[in-house]
């Protein structure tokens, strides 16, 4: 019979990333070097954007299947990162349905590449001199008597920045403090109480977590916000907190999606596509949205002066993913055909649970006030509302690795989880 242990992903979003450039436009001589690596760096992931982001829409497509008419929020980068990581210590077939089912094709890229391009994609991200306030990190929980290999803990080391632990699954309540306690503190008390009801058989829990935060490039003014009507579903109407500002925004209507896109950016290198599908149309766009679609609202977005009402809300999604990504191709990893003799060199592994939690804040700033003033003036003509007031999607991308950081579905902005 396979050992078992479980995966937890999880983020914390709040409000949002910050801050960052690529390359810096200063180029002072001792800089050289440094930008020289970096560029190495965003080669090393650029590789991976295309399949990062086809793996996070098949996982958004199966995650509405299952969950219709609710709110969804997760994060497509920390759930491929933390299985990427796995591959490292799987073999056979299994390692080849985890890469495949991350939407990889193993003639055209090699693991190696694909492990290089996720170290520089976690590097990039949650590197301070890249500005991007987005902390990453991995974490394994073993028990004492499972002597993982040295190669397999010194590579996840260096490639993923994993730390490792011994915990003493046999005490269940324990080993959830310990577990929880960790969390918490690396998601700045964001999530709290991940772990529950934990199996005293378990051997691993393998733990991979974001946490970020920023501002709005544009802040909403907090006494613009007022009370208005958000529509549910048509029996059902809520009263939600509508944060308001007119201005310039980039706009774009898909006349084939009936859907119209707005985008905001964040301080730093993170966007936000807001995507408001006509009354009936989100079934639509949940079925046929893919990469090429955002890269066409991308191309297409023209400035445009509007008045623009978006809601304030915090919400968060937790999922338990393992059914999800058995339909995705990732079968064997959970099954007594899983071969994970990598990690502890033997085959008697196998992930039992994988848990996926993600939170976000929308306010009107973010978490930092917007230093300086500026004033916008407009002319006082007559211009279009675009108002958030029935189910709609947000896409956080980070503009720098081209990654898709979190999707989400907001059907009802009231229901916090």
């Amino acid at each position: 019979m396979k050992t078992t242990f479980y995966m937890s992903l999880l983020l914390a979003g709040l409000h949002a990333v910050a801050h960052g450039q690529l390359l810096p436009s200063h180029h002072n001589g001792h800089d050289t070097n440094e930008h020289i690596h970096h560029a190495h760096e965003a080669v090393a992931c650029l590789k991976l954007v295309p399949n990062n982001a086809d793996f996070a829409f098949q996982f958004f497509k199966e995650i509405t299947l299952e969950a219709p008419n609710k709110n969804i929020f997760f994060s497509p980068v920390s759930i491929s990162t933390a299985f990427a990581m796995l591959a490292l210590g799987a073999r056979s077939t299994t390692q080849t349905q985890i890469l495949e089912g991350l939407t990889f094709n193993l003639t055209e890229i090699q693991e190696k590449e694909i492990q290089e391009g996720f170290h520089n994609l976690i590097h990039m991200l949650s590197h301070p001199e890249g500005g991007v306030q987005l902390n990453m990190g991995n974490a394994i929980f073993l028990t004492e008597k499972l002597k993982p290999l040295k190669k397999f803990l010194d590579d996840a080391k260096a490639l993923y920045q994993l730390e490792a632990f011994t915990t003493d699954f046999n005490n269940p309540m324990e080993a959830e403090k310990q577990i929880n306690d960790y969390i918490e503190r690396k998601t700045h008390g964001k999530i709290a109480d991940l772990v529950k009801d934990m199996d005293p058989q378990t051997v691993m829990l393998l733990a991979t977590f974001v946490f970020f935060k920023g501002s709005w490039e544009k802040p909403f003014k907090p006494e613009h916000t007022e009370e208005r009507e958000f529509f549910v579903d048509p029996e059902m109407t809520v009263k939600v907190p509508m944060m308001h500002q007119t201005g310039r925004f980039d706009l774009y209507f898909d006349e084939e999606l009936s859907c119209t896109v707005v985008r905001l950016h964040y301080n730093g290198s993170a966007t936000a596509f807001l995507v408001l599908p006509a009354k009936g149309k989100m079934k639509q766009l949940e079925e046929t949205l893919v990469k090429e679609t955002v890269q066409e609202w991308s191309e297409h977005l023209f400035q445009s002066l509007v008045s623009l009402y978006f809601p304030k809300f915090s919400i968060s999604g937790s999922y338990e993913i393992t059914n999800t990504l058995s339909k995705m191709g990732i079968v064997d990893v959970f099954t007594d055909q899983a071969d994970l003799s990598g990690i502890t060199g033997t085959p008697d592994l196998k992930v039992s649970k994988v848990v996926h939690k993600a939170a976000l804040d929308v306010d009107e700033r973010g978490t930092e006030a917007a230093a300086g003033t500026a004033a916008e003036i407009l002319t006082l003509s007559i211009h279009p509302t675009i108002e958030f007031n029935r189910p709609f999607l947000m896409l956080i991308f980070d503009r720098d690795t081209n990654s898709t950081l979190f999707i989400g579905k907001i059907v009802n902005p009231t229901i916090t989880s």
